[in-house]
């Protein structure tokens, strides 16, 4: 019998060593709590991959209300790495309540090396009153 607990109390601790059921963070993103607000819904800014986040950010928002109404934001896009990126971009603009009233499509963007650079987004009509923009690696 004591054998036997001798052997239970070396075994237990090194299963935890053994690959198998252990739950390991791979890198996917953590579920978001579909009661709490969202980041894209809050956001003006969004980076929507692993890699555009550790190799995009944004230094500066413009935003300009065109005489017929509509909405032109610009981004300035800084890449991070000593290396050329292209990377993917797109406006999303939303009513006052923020409901998405128009998509815009996904359009390439070339980085250079520690460089930055403007993206201009115009909405269609002159119902937008938010935006988020968001960054993705290119496809």
């Amino acid at each position: 019998m004591k054998k036997t607990l001798l052997a239970f109390a070396v075994a237990v601790p090194l299963l935890g060593l053994l690959p198998g059921c252990a739950s390991r963070h791979l890198g996917a993103y953590e579920p978001l709590d579909a009661n709490a607000t969202t980041l894209e819904n809050t956001a003006r800014f969004v980076l929507l991959d692993k890699g555009a986040q550790q190799s995009v950010t944004c230094v500066g928002l413009q935003e300009t209300r065109l005489a017929d109404g509509r909405y032109q934001i610009v981004a300035n896009l800084l890449n991070r790495e000593n290396r050329r990126l292209q990377v993917q971009a797109n406006c999303v603009f939303k009513d006052a309540q923020g409901f998405p009233v128009e998509d815009t499509p996904f359009q390439n963007v070339f980085l250079d090396e520690n460089a930055q650079e403007g993206v201009k987004f115009t909405s269609a009509n002159d119902k937008a009153q938010r935006y988020t923009v968001r960054v993705r690696e290119a496809r």
